[in-house]
């Protein structure tokens, strides 16, 4: 047990994840924490690249005995979602994470924590600092954008590496090799707002969907959580069929793979509505409360007053493709795979939607690990658009990581974890987008898998990791490198 955090940051990996928290890093402000990579490789002498995306690759010598080991290439991301609670005080392009600990947990106060993917900077930092650790020669690449785009790893120059085994440590659970991913593409439909004034005696008030738990729109989008977008989509579409009301903006969600956990709508009612629409939006909370009673029993609606400087509201018509898209636009799981128990095959997440001057644009991260389902569900959201006369954009189109059940890694780790622990290590895929995939495509015949430490709620305030959990790992992941030399 660790009383504080000077006392945990006596081990290097807390020590180095505690410095890479001080630098702000949130996805496309990578900027500082790739210097400071860099800074840190050209300090100990070690070959390193930045290239023009970012990315940091360094580069260290096998240790003696292991010059003839096939080399190897850890992997990871700098960059982290930056999600807050929308009452907390936090700039996350200038101020470091508050960093506290908690029984054997460790937290950032009212913020993401950052150890996806943090702990496999620290990892990787510990281990080429380290002059005790037996280890194959190392390629160390640490990407940018992965969060949002992953543009870091697309823009990556396979030229770079002589690498055949890669060592990703962006997985989520001790104990548990990953083998395979879903591949993913971001869809946004844009709807053009068409303006007009909102009608006398009108009267401003803001509908505030609240209390849900959220999560990684891959990890968690089994658990059924609630879309505050799509119940806010509900909400409005309830009133229209009652009430003669307009609309001013509707916002909700911060990234497109977050399951939006908060959402607004500031709507123009006429006065003697108001008492009537607050018993219909009581009557909500409660069909909520009761609908998510298991997933998020705290979720609920804000009904009140509130101060706008401008009448400008949607025309008709925007407000009725607005609602609709609401609606219509897919979310959630839409296929389980029938290969592997318990695996999500396919979903989506409706994750952002923001109004702007011109236009209101909803943003979806669509997953897939059957390239062609992929494809399918792109064409849903396209012809929902169509539909409704929308634009639609399409980018970030990353791979898929299938399983290779010849994976010599893959059986070598699993036969470390035996030895170490007296027990099977579990093998499992996930329904999210990890970077393995990419690497594949760019370097044939790589062999991947991926491990880490338990971390809990990613992508939400409550995000934390387990000390111990992260130690563990650590001491199996460099008690297999050592291992390596069985692969000769």
């Amino acid at each position: 047990m660790y009383n504080n955090l000077e006392e945990l940051t006596r081990h290097k990996v807390f020590y180095y994840f505690a410095e890479i928290s001080k630098i702000p890093r949130g996805s496309g402000n990578e900027k500082a924490i790739s210097d400071y990579l860099v800074r840190f490789a050209e300090e100990r002498n070690l070959e390193v690249v930045q290239d023009s995306a970012l990315n940091v690759i360094i580069k260290k010598d096998a240790t003696t005995g292991y010059e003839n080991v096939p080399t190897v290439i850890i992997q990871g991301h700098m960059d982290m979602v930056c999600e807050k609670n929308q009452d907390t005080i936090h700039d996350f392009e200038k101020d470091p994470l508050q960093l506290r600990i908690e029984g054997d947990m460790l937290y950032a106060t009212d913020t993401t924590l950052g150890a996806d993917n943090g702990i496999a900077v620290a990892y990787a930092l510990a281990l080429l600092d380290a002059e005790d650790i037996p280890h194959p020669s190392l390629e160390v690449v640490i990407t940018t954008e992965e969060e949002t785009t992953m543009n870091g790893a697309l823009a990556v120059d396979a030229a770079h590496f002589k690498g055949e085994i890669l060592i990703n440590i962006d997985s989520e659970e001790d104990g548990k090799l990953l083998v395979s991913s879903a591949g993913g593409v971001h869809v946004t439909q844009v709807l053009p707002i068409k303006w007009e004034n909102a009608t006398d005696h009108e009267l401003a008030y803001s509908i505030r969907i609240k209390g849900l738990k959220g999560g990684h729109s891959g990890i968690s989008i089994n658990k059924e959580r609630g879309n505050s977008n799509k119940i806010l989509g509900r909400v409005l579409h309830e009133l229209s069929t009652e009430f003669q009301y307009s609309i001013q903006q509707i916002n909700g969600g911060l990234k497109p793979n977050a399951i939006p956990r908060e959402a607004e709508a500031t709507v123009f009612i006429q006065q003697e509505d108001v008492e009537q629409i607050k018993e219909k939006i009581d009557k909500y909370n409660d069909i909520l409360k009761n609908e998510l009673q298991f997933s998020d029993p705290n979720v609920s609606i804000v009904f009140e007053k509130t101060d706008i400087s401008s009448s400008n509201v949607f025309a008709k018509e925007t407000k009725h493709k607005a609602i609709t898209s609401l609606l219509l636009i897919p979310h959630g799981v839409q296929g389980m795979s029938m290969a592997i128990e318990g695996l999500v095959e396919s979903s989506t997440n409706l994750g952002v939607v923001t109004t702007t001057d011109t236009s209101i644009t909803f943003e979806s991260e669509i997953r897939s690990s059957v390239k062609s389902v992929k494809s399918y569900m792109v064409t849903q959201v396209r012809t929902i658009a169509e539909m409704l006369e929308c634009e639609v954009l399409i980018d970030s189109d990353y791979p898929e990581w299938p399983y290779n059940p010849d994976s010599k890694a893959k059986k070598l780790f699993e036969e470390t974890y035996k030895e170490k622990y007296g027990k099977e290590m579990e093998v499992i895929a996930v329904h999210a987008g990890i970077e393995c995939g990419v690497f594949i495509e760019k370097i044939p015949g790589l062999d991947a898998i991926s491990i880490g430490p338990d971390i809990f709620l990613v992508h939400t305030p409550d995000e934390h990791i387990s000390i111990p959990s992260t130690i563990n790992n650590w001491e199996y992941f460099i008690y297999t490198l050592k291992r390596m030399k069985d692969l000769l």
